[in-house]
């Protein structure tokens, strides 16, 4: 499938964001033809986690999320870690912006912790999605189905559990991202 044309924006913390849930899909979505833009809280650059202790790489922040709309993009990413997942969950700009994404039915990729953005953001209820398992009680105390499955579609919504699901988040983003838009 290609994204040729598409407009894909990936969530990284200041630090913390998993390094392989911000990476892989990255490079998957490039290689499709997507144009990604890295969007952070703050500019500068991001620093990275391996398995949420070990220290990751450093990335460019292309853009503030406090400089984009929804509505600049045709997809969304948002990568786990422990960390990462809790800094962008309590940003109230990341928090609407991610609600963005639902309100205009674009596709969106969600590996690990990331739910817990989606927690926040209130837009869970009446969805099926899977997360890392630590998560569970706080995605269906938000009104949102859990199951313990590799990766998991729900009209547009892409969820996986953990890093050694990413192969088939991966192929399952570009898919979603290539179909474009899912109204209800």
């Amino acid at each position: 499938m290609t994204l040729e044309g598409k407009k894909i924006a990936l969530l990284i913390a200041p630090r913390g964001t998993e390094e392989p849930e911000f990476r892989r899909p990255k490079d998957a979505v490039e290689a499709a033809g997507a144009t990604v833009t890295v969007v952070g809280i703050k500019a500068g650059e991001a620093k990275t986690n391996n398995g949420d202790l070990d220290p990751g790489g450093s990335y460019a922040v292309d853009k503030t999320v406090k400089d984009l709309s929804a509505s600049d993009f045709d997809g969304l990413v948002i990568p786990g870690g422990t960390v990462g997942a809790d800094k962008l969950r309590a940003d109230a700009d990341i928090v609407s912006f991610v609600r963005s994404f639902f309100e205009q039915a674009k596709p969106l990729g969600v590996i690990c912790h990331g739910p817990w953005l989606l927690v926040e953001a209130g837009v869970l209820e009446g969805r099926t999605v899977t997360s890392y398992s630590s998560i569970r009680k706080d995605i269906e105390n938000a009104g949102g189905t859990w199951v313990d499955q590799e990766v998991v579609t729900d009209r547009g919504l892409v969820t996986s559990r953990k890093p050694d699901d990413l192969s088939a988040f991966c192929a399952k983003i570009v898919e979603e991202f290539a179909e474009g838009k899912h109204p209800e």
